[in-house]
């Protein structure tokens, strides 16, 4: 039986700030203490791709990732925004390398005994095919940057939005010492509208909402131990979570050993003597903890 939402319900929902509906400068804003952001390479910077007007693609959102220097509780912070609104996310060689370039930067800060708090907020299918091998190349440096940092900082992730994360990226987002996602986000290394592409509707139904979310949404990447906090589309709720993930301090990330142990219970199905006949759906799709 479902439950018909209360009336305090709908007014903490009237009152929220969807955190989802905003733009990369505002989810980055939104993040920071109140007044201390401020853009880093913004459109009058121009840094934008060479390869994309050969397309007849106009460059837009800085290339698709906002900067922003800030404070978060007072410590100084940098904010990598990913904007959706802009070939989907898409990482390219100058987009790319702006969040690689901020990571490896704030490395330097703590180096010269100035901590930076880092986070990275991923709206993105992934490379953008048109810039190949650069996009590829980035996303490594990306990775690098984030090894690089995490003894010295944590690195906190948002996963936030429709369009989720995935390709490269979903690496990028598993690297991170804490990720943060809602309900809505969608994590994986190929989205399912690829897969449907590629091997045909048979095989997977992009449009079937519920489906989808129960592979690959932010409750089963949380009840998976793929995604750490699993918060509520609210600004200031994941502004919180932000600050939550950074007062843990610096570590492993919690969610490896329960990753690992769901691992071990993919490899250890056996299909030709199942236990239970809906073992792996529940393994799958309902992210049932092992």
């Amino acid at each position: 039986m479902t439950l018909a939402p209360s009336p305090q319900d709908f007014e903490r929902f009237l009152a929220r700030k969807s955190f989802i509906e905003l733009g990369a400068a505002d989810r980055a804003a939104a993040i920071l203490d109140p007044g201390t952001a401020r853009v880093l390479l913004g459109p009058f910077d121009r840094l934008t791709s060479p390869w994309l007007p050969l397309q007849g693609i106009t460059p837009q959102s800085d290339d698709g990732v906002t900067i922003l220097r800030g404070q978060i509780d007072g410590a100084p912070a940098m904010v990598a925004s990913i904007e959706s609104r802009f070939q989907g996310g898409s990482m390219g060689e100058v987009s790319g390398a702006k969040i690689a370039g901020a990571l490896e930067l704030t490395l330097k800060d703590h180096l010269k005994g100035a901590p930076t708090r880092p986070v990275i907020l991923f709206e993105t299918g992934g490379v953008r095919l048109q810039e190949a091998n650069l996009g590829l190349a980035v996303i490594a440096e990306i990775h690098a940057a984030i090894v690089a940092l995490r003894p010295h900082a944590p690195v906190v992730g948002v996963v936030a939005g429709l369009v989720g994360c995935f390709g490269g990226m979903s690496l990028a987002a598993g690297l991170c010492s804490h990720l943060i996602a809602t309900p809505q986000a969608r994590l994986g290394m190929n989205g399912p509208e690829v897969i449907e592409q590629e091997a045909g509707v048979a095989e997977l139904d992009a449009s079937d909402r519920r489906l989808i979310w129960s592979l690959i949404g932010g409750a089963q990447r949380a009840a998976t131990g793929f995604v750490d906090t699993l918060v509520e589309d609210d600004a200031d709720a994941i502004a919180q979570a932000v600050r939550a993930a950074f007062a843990a301090g610096v570590g492993a990330p919690a969610r490896t050993e329960q990753v690992e142990a769901y691992l071990a219970r993919i490899a250890a199905y056996d299909p030709a003597q199942p236990a239970d006949p809906l073992a792996m759906r529940r393994t799958w799709g309902e992210g049932e903890a092992a």
